[in-house]
């Protein structure tokens, strides 16, 4: 079951989350925590959902179907993170992955500004793991001076794993740090591509869990959910003016087509 917000261009969000579960193999079933009014280029404004209507259709669904893995992304309010708290607390023998959105690419958050303590409190404690990117793991590790503490704040907070990206870093390659235990397990390095693109987050997390799904362990779902990730982004197109659009199917076209 993924969580997260509509992105009316489908690069991110819930459209994003459908296609990766897909791509692995699961099936999604998808409950969407805001409606954003965004282009490749960035969000303009956003509107949190209903917790309510959340809680009612969350419920209904996992009252109903043999949910194997729950994928958080856009929270957007306090409300809504209250709300999803109260559904984790209830089922947890459930793996959670968290892609904790902050921020679209353009700049502009995703979430109520004064939220993140929230997420800190109500969503941490409860993640199997989490995929922050390296800003979003200073954001909600202010506390720490480097990146492999900020992976020792988060998973003092509860997370179980954490996979720190890369991609805002000033490096060659992309190298994403998967830390457990209050240690460095793997790091690895992806060849830098050369464009921005528009959900790579809810990619990652979302093929995770998809892969935790079908009972992979976590080590190896996130080793294969990040080669998923890097071809999905070195296949995508550029359908609007600003961020590319990564191709998610691109496994179902033949190599002529990929041409």
């Amino acid at each position: 079951m993924c969580l997260s917000g509509l992105d009316p261009t489908g690069g991110a969000g819930i459209q994003a989350d459908i296609e990766a579960i897909a791509s692995m193999g699961s099936h999604a079933a998808p409950v969407i925590t805001a409606h954003t009014v965004q282009n490749t280029k960035n969000v303009m404004r956003f509107e949190a959902q209903d917790p309510m209507i959340l809680i009612e259709q969350s419920r209904a669904i996992l009252e109903d179907m043999d949910v194997k893995a729950i994928k958080i992304g856009m929270l957007a309010s306090i409300d809504i993170i209250e709300a999803i708290h109260s559904l984790l607390k209830d089922y947890p023998n459930l793996p959670v992955v968290v892609d904790p959105i902050l921020r679209a690419g353009g700049g502009n958050e995703l979430i109520e500004h004064n939220a993140t303590d929230a997420i800190r409190n109500l969503i941490l404690p409860l993640t199997t793991i989490l995929t922050p990117n390296s800003v979003e793991a200073r954001l909600l590790a202010s506390e720490a001076d480097s990146l492999s503490a900020c992976a020792s704040a988060l998973q003092d907070r509860g997370c179980e794993y954490v996979l720190i990206t890369g991609t805002h870093e000033k490096s060659d390659d992309v190298v994403n740090t998967l830390y457990a235990n209050h240690r460095v397990m793997e790091t690895f390095h992806w060849d830098r591509l050369p464009n921005d693109y528009h959900g790579s987050g809810c990619t990652l997390a979302a093929s995770i869990a998809g892969l935790i799904a079908h009972g992979l362990e976590p080590f190896t779902a996130i080793n294969e959910a990040q080669n998923y990730t890097w071809q999905s982004l070195a296949h995508a197109y550029p359908l609007g003016s600003g961020q590319w659009i990564p191709n998610r199917f691109f496994w179902a076209r033949d190599e002529d087509e990929q041409d």
